[in-house]
């Protein structure tokens, strides 16, 4: 995805390009002097206001983000493609946050045979510890 489109999310999470606020700056780490002459490294905010999706994933935003989602990624040497993994990453964390909670585990009985083997185990463990003890 290019970073100047609208982003689509999962669930019908849905984000305007012009409501992501993009600053780039100098990176860190390997380029040579790439690194410091051009801003490659992009950091991208936005605000829970300017998501649009439903009251319940909505719901689900506030309690996983505060009221605005920050993203930087320097890994890249192209400004471009730092953009693009910004995105790939706002995507997979709105994605993350959107779906809906686990079930509930259902409470189950141990079985017969978990059980008798459980019950065998201690059994030959504390014939174990009996051989042990001194017999006067």
């Amino acid at each position: 995805m290019a970073p100047d489109e609208d982003l689509r999310a999962a669930r019908g999470v849905r984000i305007k390009a012009d409501a992501m606020q993009w600053t780039f700056a100098r990176s860190s780490g390997a380029g040579g002097q790439n690194v410091n002459k051009n801003s490659t490294k992009a950091h991208l905010t936005i605000s829970l206001a300017d998501i649009s999706c439903s009251d319940t994933i909505r719901a689900r935003f506030k309690e996983a983000f505060d009221e605005e989602i920050s993203i930087t990624c320097q890994t890249s040497r192209s400004q471009w493609r730092n953009r693009v993994l910004c995105i790939e990453q706002l995507t997979e964390k709105l994605n993350e946050a959107s779906a809906p909670p686990p079930a509930p585990r259902k409470k189950t009985r141990p079985t017969r045979g978990s059980v008798e083997r459980r019950l065998e185990s201690k059994k030959r463990d504390s014939a174990k510890k009996q051989d042990r003890r001194l017999r006067e």
